[in-house]
This record gives C-alpha cells, structure tokens and sequence, in this order.
C-alpha cells in the first residue's frame, strides 16, 4: 500500500511539473520490452528508464532479461523495443559486428566506463601493479591461482580469456572462473572480509567501488580495453512505431557515471525500484529535460 500511494504521488508530482499529459500512452495500447541483463550498472539504468516511461509518462514496460547475446539478437529480430547497455568499442565488440545493421544506436546512455582487473587496495601496489604481476609464484599461491569471472556470455570474459593467454596465465597454471556478477561480488565480499588476496573482473560504474577500496591493476597490452560507453540500441522501425515522445526521450537519456553509480549503492540498501524512484524524486529538473527536452 505504501509503494501505491508513493506511486501515486510521484505520478501527481510529475504531471504537475513537467505538464505530462499522457495522451501518446493512452493511444499506444502495447508495453514497451526493454531488454536486460542482471549486471548492476545494467539493471540500475533499466530500472530507471521503466520507472520514467511507467509513472512519468505512463507506459505499460515490459522487462526482458536474458543472456547479453540473446538480448542483441532479439533487439535485431523486433522481438524486444530497446536495450541500454551496447558496451562499445571493445566490450561487446564482437556482437555489434554481427547485429550492427540491424539495430539503431540511439547514442551513449553513459560515458566514462571502464574494464579490467580490480584488486583491494589492503594488496600491496609493490605485489600486484598489473596483470605482468602475477605470474609471480609468491602472487599466485596468495591468489590461490583463480581469476574471479561473472558470466561466461560476457564481453569482460571474452577479453578476460584472451588476457589469460596474452599474459601466459594459463601456462602459469591460473584459472578464469566463470560465475556471475552476483557471484563476483560475493567472493569479492568474502575476501575483503578476511583480508584475502583476490583479483576480480570488474567494470565501473558499478556500486563495488563506493563500498570498498579497490583499485585497476594495469593492462599494458591493453587486452581488456580503454575507454568505454554503453548506449541504447533500437529495433529497427521503432521510430515509426512508437509515440515521438518515447524515441525523443531515449535520444536525451543520459546519466553521469556518478550518479548511476549511487543509484547502484542505494539499490544495495533497498532496492532498485526504490533507488529509481528516489533519483526522480531528487532530481526533477533533469527528469523534465530528458522527459520533454525543456530545461
């Protein structure tokens, strides 16, 4: 009852400010399918831009999560509207080759994305300063010769695997594990609490770095990539078939890295929903712009 009434209010609040008629809702009678996957910096953005469409614009959404791979074949066979996390130009380079001209790119929904190795800050910077650093036999032994992974389908672990090979990890005797952004997580929780040495795959903004101290270890061939963005991409015909308003507010979504960052934080204490909720709440002036591109 109360997440209704704060609905609600939220929904009063909106219209008054940013004079939403929701007239094009009203006339589109199908839900908009917004493709996902369970990566923080991926469902904070998602859930967002569902809380926008849903209590500002007033849109039926309908959430499709799945495997990254079946996301960007879906968005290129119509079967899903849009998805917010086209991570380019390494990350997900391989499936934008194959999907490229047959999906729109509607432009960055954030910039300033970075990938790699994270290590705590508690490991020695003389011990562990980059990837090179760890065929120590010393090193290995601490890290008890395993590389912290999320999802197999992953960009990060496509590079990750080709990392273990250009570095002669996997000659070493090292492991990449394939897990699951939970699950990288956890692990990550786990050693910090115990003072553990521990390499994970990471990837900012994510809400890890406002939790703990973590830093990038180096990747002086630059196997897992510079400097990242993610940006939505479109079905084809998605223009043409949803109301102008829809299209025009997805070309004006973009967050700054920071915010996305928190709203993954708060998230952690609550819970998506209501870390979106309370960014609209907080943050009128640019849900106004990105809504009704008026300042």
């Amino acid at each position: 009852m109360r997440k209704i009434i704060s609905t609600a209010i939220l929904v009063l609040v909106c219209s008054l400010l940013f004079g939403t008629t929701m007239a094009g809702a009203a006339e589109y009678n199908k839900p908009i399918r917004i493709g996902w996957t369970a990566w923080s910096s991926t469902e904070a953005n998602t859930k967002l831009v569902k809380a926008i469409l849903e209590d500002v614009m007033g849109y039926d959404v309908e959430l499709v999560m799945a495997d990254v791979g079946i996301q960007y074949q879906g968005v290129a066979n119509g079967d899903i509207d849009f998805m917010l996390m086209c991570w380019l130009p390494v990350t997900h380079k391989a499936y934008w080759e194959k999907v490229g001209d047959k999906v729109v790119n509607l432009g960055p929904v954030f910039t300033r994305a970075k990938l790699g190795w994270v290590v705590p800050e508690y490991i020695p910077e003389d011990k562990i300063s980059s990837i090179t650093d760890l065929t120590d036999p010393e090193v290995k032994e601490k890290l008890g010769g395993k590389i912290m992974g999320i999802d197999p389908g992953a960009g990060l672990m496509q590079a990750s695997e080709k990392a273990m090979t250009t570095y002669g990890l996997k000659d070493a005797g090292y492991e990449l594990i394939s897990s699951s952004g939970a699950g990288m997580t956890a692990a990550l929780s786990r050693a910090v609490k115990n003072k553990d040495w521990i390499v994970v795959t990471g990837w900012s903004p994510h809400w890890k770095f406002a939790k703990w101290d973590l830093r990038y270890i180096e990747d002086p061939e630059g196997v897992l990539g510079g400097r990242e963005s993610a940006s939505c991409i479109a079905r084809q015909g998605f223009y043409q078939d949803v109301p102008y308003e829809v299209f025009e507010f997805l070309t004006r979504y973009f967050i700054p890295a920071e915010d996305l960052q928190a709203i993954m934080y708060q998230a952690r204490q609550t819970s998506y929903e209501d870390a979106a909720q309370k960014y609209i709440e907080e943050n009128p002036q640019r849900i106004k712009y990105w809504v009704t591109g008026d300042f």
